[in-house]
């Protein structure tokens, strides 16, 4: 199992491969559909209220009770895919979600040096203990589909698809 904390570079993406086991420690971006046609509006009219530049995404929409997350499972990655490419392009380093992704998203990730950590659905309430602390970042009004930063500690993924395109589901 290898352990690395973002924000990280592309040289460290760079080292990881597919199926490769990953801990996940530091700070992680949030969004899922309404939130990623935000954030490439954004992006197109230079209005986005945060830098997606060497970030990490997770597909997620957190549940809360009395102010603490207490699950937070992926989100079927897929659905994200018109917009992965922009983000890709924009800057963005990585993403989390469930599932394959498409042939568009797999040639951005190869163009970019990339990479697509894939998360365990039905293991939301293990993913929301390893989440230390969050703030909402952007689109409040969105609620749990609003963009969060977390702050995670040993956080458990595999490597779906590496920067060279390889990839566990193909």
């Amino acid at each position: 199992m290898k352990t690395i904390s973002a924000p990280f570079s592309k040289e460290e993406l760079k080292s990881l491969k597919a199926g490769d086991f990953v801990n996940l420690s530091g700070r992680i971006l949030t969004g899922r559909d309404a939130a990623h046609k935000r954030i490439v509006q954004g992006l197109k009219d230079d209005t986005l209220p945060f830098s997606i530049e060497n970030q990490i995404i997770f597909y997620v929409g957190p549940c809360f009770k009395d102010g603490k997350i207490t699950a937070c499972g992926p989100t079927t990655a897929m659905r994200m895919d018109a917009y992965a490419p922009t983000l890709f392009d924009s800057g963005l380093l990585a993403v989390v979600g469930k599932g394959d992704r498409g042939d568009a998203v797999y040639e951005s990730i190869k163009k970019n040096g990339c990479v697509y950590f894939a998360a365990i659905g039905g293991a939301g309430a293990t993913y929301g203990k390893a989440v230390k602390s969050y703030s909402v970042v952007a689109y409040e009004d969105l609620g749990t589909e609003a963009v969060y930063e977390f702050y995670v500690e040993d956080f458990p993924v595999i490597v779906a698809i590496d920067a060279d395109g390889n990839s566990i589901y193909r």
